[in-house]
């Protein structure tokens, strides 16, 4: 039996003011409920930009320790550069950088209005990455205008007006990019190798927002886990990689379950991806649709809030706390699916 290879949508025709786009919420439908990874192309992101997020990442990266240590994140501020991320109390063989929305981008980013649960940003020294800013700034607007346009069709795909789904999103968003490097070796020990830890570069997983749009290179190395088995994500040229998260499984009452993934070491060749994390206002509260459930399908979760959800599973990125924080842990007992 031939491997599985997730679905390639055109999403061009997604936004427009007439109905030609059915057939393109039918397939994020159906990619959904099946593999919760669909490629996208029509995404309408230039080639230049993509380039230059590509030359900025590596230049980054390529700093001296000292240089992305001072920008190191924490448990107070999230967001900023890490190398000893923790995924289900596992450590990641990468380094990360994290940057997020910023509720007044008119103020400096470190403006108390701007202190956000996260934290707020901090950038690379401009003398060293001049054109890193404004070149992720860019990029961030741009993976925002595409998760709008995916999140309204995922809403339309589950039987409700687009804006059902995108209301606590609006304005206030808590959406953030991560910046992922893999090396060949160990980030905390250069002279071992990052495929002799017995790490994985990512360990298995569900992303815990809403959705996931991912711009990464042409190493293969992102793995689904389907049916039991594990599958990996060829990279199409051109395209990025959407995959839905434990919200829109909550949304669906379950109809779309968030894809568990991994990310594999690296071995001969250095990788790297730039994952838009799509999430609510911290004071979200999101359970199942009414539109998904009846008599015969009974609501599977009770409300969460997003801010403590998230609050609890970011403490996780730092230490081993025990289980880490899941939607399993909202399951209402003795429904059908619990």
């Amino acid at each position: 039996m031939p491997a599985k290879r997730i679905p390639v949508i055109d999403i061009q025709p997604l936004g427009g003011r007439t109905r030609p786009h059915d057939e393109t919420i039918t397939a994020i439908g159906a990619a959904c409920r099946e593999y919760g990874f669909f490629h996208i192309i029509g995404h309408r992101i230039p080639a230049d930009l993509i380039e230059r997020v590509w030359r900025e990442t590596k230049r980054f990266f390529a700093l001296p320790l000292d240089a992305k240590r001072v920008v190191s994140r924490s448990k107070e501020n999230a967001r900023g550069w890490y190398n000893r991320e923790l995924t289900k109390n596992a450590r990641d063989m990468k380094e990360v950088f994290d940057f997020g929305h910023t509720p007044r981008p008119e103020l400096l980013d470190e403006d108390p209005a701007n202190w956000t649960q996260d934290g707020f940003n901090r950038w690379p020294d401009a003398r060293l990455c001049p054109d890193f800013r404004p070149t992720m700034q860019e990029y961030f607007r741009a993976c925002e205008r595409v998760a709008f346009t995916l999140l309204e069709a995922i809403a339309e795909s589950l039987g409700v007006p687009p804006d059902t789904l995108t209301h606590d999103f609006v304005g206030r968003h808590t959406s953030f990019v991560r910046l992922n490097y893999y090396p060949c070796h160990d980030p905390l020990c250069l002279e071992r190798p990052a495929s002799a830890t017995g790490h994985l570069g990512i360990h298995p997983h569900t992303d815990a927002g809403a959705l996931t749009v991912l711009l990464h290179d042409d190493v293969s190395a992102l793995e689904i886990n389907l049916d039991g088995q594990w599958i990996l994500v060829e990279p199409v040229t051109g395209a990025l990689v959407v995959n839905i998260g434990d919200i829109v499984q909550v949304w669906s009452n379950d109809r779309y379950p968030a894809p568990v993934h991994r990310v594999r070491a690296s071995t001969n060749r250095e990788r790297y991806s730039l994952p838009f994390f799509f999430n609510p206002v911290y004071e979200a509260i999101y359970a199942p649709l009414a539109a998904v459930t009846n008599e015969q399908s009974l609501p599977r979760y009770r409300p969460i809030t997003w801010g403590d959800f998230r609050w609890k599973r970011q403490q996780g990125d730092y230490a081993d706390y025990g289980p880490e924080n899941q939607i399993s842990d909202y399951r209402i007992p003795g429904v059908d699916g619990a």
